[in-house]
């Protein structure tokens, strides 16, 4: 994936300057990334227990040369998000495109109607307040210790969840949360799914539409793919330990995730993301 020298977006919020807590550092080695997996398969923030004790929160923090260039490679990431789903609401929709502000943080910060977020927590959209929270030190943590690396896997994650600001616009992540919220915690699960594995297909659309833009090959399309079997939840109960529990499931299976990515990125078109009308997901 190319995207140095290239535009980045305007819609960038950057709190790691801020100082708003303290990086994983309390765990050392396997116990970090099964930490991680626990909290965020369980949905509990987990970042009491990565703190490092020694390390004071406040001031003013510094970004390293690598901060810099992630920070940058978001940026550039979103700018293409911004193009192609501009294109899209306006060509196959009718529709003006409103684009979602990213915040980065390290450590810790806060959003207006979801909580907290830490990175423990991992990256999310917050429907609240229609912007998207990545601590960059995710895509460490999908590298090193999930096995995805790549400049295309770190796109296919921004592209996620800028895909959930996409159901939100289209009505879509609203009416499936207000039905989570009527049935019982497995239904709930199974909607959570849903809307999980068509962000995955809208991630796919996005990539096939971007090609005018940065020329994915098709290396990066594998790192994307691969990506995706990663973060599976049967993958990511199995790393930390756990018999996969379908009935938990809350983002799909390898196999799901990957699939859907790939049904986005074959077709170009959000039309063939409808995850809520399939038996077969």
């Amino acid at each position: 994936m190319e995207w140095r020298g290239r535009r980045g977006s305007n819609n960038i919020e950057d709190r790691r300057r801020a100082g708003g807590g303290a990086r994983a550092g309390g765990i050392g080695g396997a116990g970090v990334i099964i930490v991680l997996l626990l909290g965020w398969f369980f949905d509990v923030d987990v970042s009491g227990l990565l703190n490092d004790p020694g390390a004071q929160g406040g001031g003013q923090a510094t970004l390293t040369a690598e901060d810099e260039e992630m920070g940058q490679f978001v940026s550039v990431t979103l700018a293409d998000t911004e193009e192609v789903w501009a294109g899209i609401f306006r060509d196959q929709l009718g529709r003006t495109y409103q684009a979602p502000t990213l915040v980065l943080f390290s450590g810790t910060t806060s959003s207006s109607g979801c909580g907290g977020a830490s990175g423990a927590t991992g990256p999310f959209y917050c429907p609240g307040d229609k912007k998207v929270y990545l601590d960059t030190d995710f895509f460490a943590t999908l590298e090193r210790r999930l096995g995805a690396a790549g400049d295309f896997a770190a796109a296919y994650v921004v592209a996620h969840e800028v895909a959930h600001g996409v159901q939100d616009q289209l009505g879509i992540l609203g009416r499936a949360n207000q039905e989570r919220a009527q049935v019982s915690e497995e239904d709930s699960n199974y909607i959570s799914v849903q809307i999980e594995l068509q962000a995955d297909c809208f991630s796919g659309v996005w990539a096939r539409n971007a090609a005018n833009l940065n020329a994915p090959d098709r290396a990066d399309l594998e790192e994307a793919i691969n990506a995706a079997r990663r973060i599976g939840d049967d993958t990511l109960q199995a790393s930390a330990g756990q018999q996969p529990m379908p009935h938990t499931f809350t983002h799909g299976t390898s196999e799901q995730r990957s699939r859907w990515f790939a049904t986005g990125f074959q077709s170009g078109d959000i039309a063939d993301c409808d995850t809520f009308s399939t038996d077969q997901l």
